[in-house]
């Protein structure tokens, strides 16, 4: 089988888990809350992780890191914490976390500002700082669209938010750009969403970076840990396994974009274009490409490649029990197009020879079903 829906979720890295496993065995598995010297031990090296995690997007310094079980829960911290006043502003693009948590507040008499979508996913700048001004609490850009991969220049939004409201806490939700795509957080960015399992971690680790002195509120009570920010017993291991899946991935990050491009490009090149439709722009991140499938169901395609042994994605997996992708039909594509896109995505493990493989499997699937349409 060959897996390309990397932008879902990844494999775990193994070695991450085998360096982890002391954190699953007497002691290292204790409560990181205790008071005897295992569970001081078991704290200290939580707080390793958040060292080493910071290190690779705020070397400089000046951001805090909350430990938190999913990059929805860092998001939701994130709203839900900030956008209590005036309005919101956000994006048409977002992941399902930020826009159904935008439409929650909705309800509770919050006014909320979606800007629009350029045709490859990418916010409508200009539009989106239209939307910003002296009542605004919170502004929410993805870094990285989840299902296109268009890449938002957040730290320039950033600065051009602050100039207008110096107040406003700016937020991205980054799980598609942490370890993928080399960058580092600037001063006017105030919270930053990551995840481990898109880059090789286990799921039930992520985070919400913020810089010092930048409002916060905790979103779950209880004992108080993460600084009071994030109640309930660290996860030692996964917290742990994150840290060490990070250091691998950044460590050849520039190498795996490079090489994750050239994919990329041959995927392009090689998908039979009287068939497929490539949405992803250029300069979009090269983990994630999208393609519509012309006058195919991309559903019923999907299950054909899984099939012949192919596994892809129809959209965000988050939301993927959705007929039409909210985000895609935000780019401005009709329904039949929309209807046949397909994603997919790459991961560092990905090989050229499963891309081979991927193409040759892709446009055979595919002509089979429109000869069968017809």
């Amino acid at each position: 089988m060959i897996y390309l829906d990397n932008a879902a979720t990844t494999v775990p890295d193994e070695g991450a888990v085998n360096a982890a496993l002391a954190y699953l065995k007497p002691y290292g598995c204790l409560n990181p809350s205790a008071l005897y010297r295992a569970g001081f031990e078991a704290h200290k090296a939580i707080d390793e992780a958040r060292r080493v995690l910071l290190s690779f997007v705020a070397p400089q310094g000046g951001y805090e890191l909350v430990f938190t079980g999913s990059g929805s829960e860092a998001d939701n911290q994130a709203i839900f914490s900030s956008a209590k006043r005036g309005n919101f502003v956000t994006t048409s693009g977002e992941h399902a976390a930020i826009y159904n948590s935008a439409k929650e507040l909705e309800k509770r008499g919050v006014e909320v500002r979606f800007a629009p979508l350029n045709s490859d996913g990418s916010v409508n700048a200009e539009a989106l700082l239209k939307l910003v001004d002296d009542k605004t609490s919170l502004v929410s850009v993805i870094h990285v669209n989840n299902e296109t991969g268009a890449v938002n220049d957040i730290a320039a939004l950033a600065a051009r938010v602050k100039k207008t409201n110096a107040g406003t806490i700016f937020h991205s939700d980054g799980v598609q750009a942490f370890g993928k795509i080399p960058f580092a957080l600037t001063k006017d960015i105030d919270l930053y969403t990551v995840s481990a399992h898109k880059i090789g971690g286990i799921r039930g680790a992520a985070a919400l970076i913020r810089r010092k002195g930048a409002k916060l509120l905790p979103y779950i009570f209880g004992g108080g840990q993460e600084n009071g920010l994030r109640s309930g017993t660290e996860n030692t291991f996964a917290i742990k396994q994150f840290e060490f899946a990070a250091q691998k991935k950044f460590a050849s990050l520039k190498e795996d974009f490079s090489r994750i491009q050239g994919y990329n490009g041959k995927l392009r090149q090689g998908l039979d274009s009287s068939i497929f439709e490539i949405l992803s722009a250029e300069n979009a991140s090269p983990y994630i490409l999208s393609v519509s499938a012309k006058g195919l169901r991309g559903e019923v395609l999907l299950h054909m490649l899984d099939d012949a042994g192919l596994m892809v994605g129809t959209g965000s997996a988050c939301s993927s029990k959705s007929r039409f992708s909210r985000v895609i039909m935000a780019c401005g594509l009709d329904e039949k197009r929309a209807d046949g896109v397909l994603r997919l995505s790459f991961a560092s493990s990905t090989t050229e020879d499963e891309v081979d493989s991927a193409i040759e499997i892709l446009n055979k699937t595919a002509a089979a079903l429109a000869e069968r349409t017809r």
